[in-house]
């Protein structure tokens, strides 16, 4: 008798530890889940979309990829995956029927996982609720619509190297390595990419277009870079989408809303430590612009901008002094804060925000030629914008469409 007893204890404990050790991987891939930012590419863009249901466009010059379901229902989400099978999308960009996924899902960067952490991950996306939703198929030119021509793709640009830490490093320098070149996948959007849509070797996060927005250099470059940034203020900008020196715009909104706000303090630290080890790559100086031009955008900001932006920004809106988003070589990023308007991300780690109006009224000329003036006025420097470059990025414009 005191044996069964003793038998049905063990299991009972067996039982609640098993569970205990499952919650946990739960809880474990929930946060890896946030940390790479993936309910926002895995959910339509739309108010009230289900979460991971797919769909969301992701946009480059062969066309438009759209974003998969990885919910658990059994037609047209993960329901039927094993562990096995998520293993292999996220290592070697097949899915679970054999095809090979497109890049602009970056397993490219999410090889630096480990076994462990997509079993967390797959463990956390079985919890979610099923959606029944089949995303739009892909709209890709030739040759980038043959999936088979992924083989060459993965052959040329594919590591599947684990990551190993440096031991010449801190701990805190090699979680952040982990986080930005793995899970939060950073380059994936602030790296420039060659004519196959690859990191471009040597030149990672210096920044890159990204469906009409510019994801800025973070490396340590001076001007428009993290050079002037302590690890402090980077790791207030993660958590509240603003710092000294520039406020989170586009796709960045979203990252810092869904994702790097509701991330632990040690790895924004970790983050941050990684980030400021980065050196600068030179760049060419900035051509000055004319004389004109600068007068004629002084005329727009002052009858525009100026009753906000003063140069010490002492009402609480971002100032354009040093600005890091301002003095971007490309300046797509400004072009489309004053067409589309812009507010502050919206997160418990900010307080009150604030919102900027849109100003599709101004014409090509003006909108150059306020942002050159802003681009190169209280000690800034940045190449001038063109009418041409206005026109262009008004055509991917909230006010363009």
């Amino acid at each position: 008798m005191f044996r069964f007893i003793f038998i049905a204890i063990v299991g009972v404990l067996c039982c609640t530890a098993a569970q205990a050790a499952d919650a946990l991987q739960v809880v474990r891939g929930r946060y890896l889940v946030t940390m790479g930012d993936c309910v926002v590419c895995h959910t339509r863009p739309q108010a009230g979309s289900p979460k991971f249901a797919g769909g969301y466009p992701l946009h480059a010059a062969p066309g438009t990829v759209y974003s998969s379901n990885i919910t658990p229902d059994k037609k047209t989400g993960i329901g039927n995956w094993n562990a096995d099978e998520f293993y292999r999308a996220m290592h070697g960009g097949i899915a679970a029927d054999g095809h090979h996924l497109y890049p602009a899902f970056p397993y490219a960067y999410f090889t630096k996982l480990s076994r462990a952490d997509t079993a967390a991950i797959f463990a956390y996306l079985k919890t979610v609720k099923p959606v029944s939703y089949r995303p739009p198929s892909n709209h890709l030119i030739f040759p980038a619509n043959i999936r088979a021509g992924m083989v060459a793709w993965n052959a040329l640009f594919l590591n599947q190297t684990s990551f190993k830490s440096d031991a010449t490093k801190s701990a805190a320098w090699n979680r952040g390595a982990w986080i930005v070149t793995g899970a939060g996948h950073c380059g994936a959007c602030h790296s420039p990419k060659n004519f196959m849509f690859a990191d471009k070797a040597g030149d990672k996060m210096q920044g890159n277009l990204v469906d009409g927005w510019f994801a800025p250099n973070i490396t340590n470059a001076k001007r428009d870079g993290l050079g002037d940034w302590t690890a402090q203020e980077i790791v207030q900008f993660l958590k509240t989408g603003r710092s000294a020196h520039a406020w989170a715009a586009g796709p960045m909104q979203q990252v810092v809303e869904k994702s790097t706000s509701r991330m632990r303090d040690v790895d924004l630290n970790a983050i941050a430590t990684y980030l400021k080890s980065l050196p600068p790559v030179a760049s060419k100086p900035p051509h000055t612009p004319s004389t004109k031009q600068m007068k004629d955008g002084e005329a727009v900001f002052v009858a525009r901008c100026s009753v906000c932006h003063t140069r010490t920004s002492a009402q609480g809106y971002p100032t354009l002094v040093g600005n890091t988003l301002v003095q971007s070589r490309n300046p797509d990023t400004v072009l489309r804060i004053i067409l589309d308007g812009a507010s502050t991300a919206d997160t418990k780690n900010a307080g009150s925000g604030f919102s900027m109006p849109a100003f599709p009224v101004l014409s090509d000329k003006e909108l150059a030629d306020v942002a050159t003036y802003i681009r190169n006025s209280w000690g800034n420097k940045a190449e001038p914008v063109s009418a041409h470059d206005a026109k262009s990025l008004r055509r991917v414009s909230k006010s363009g469409e």
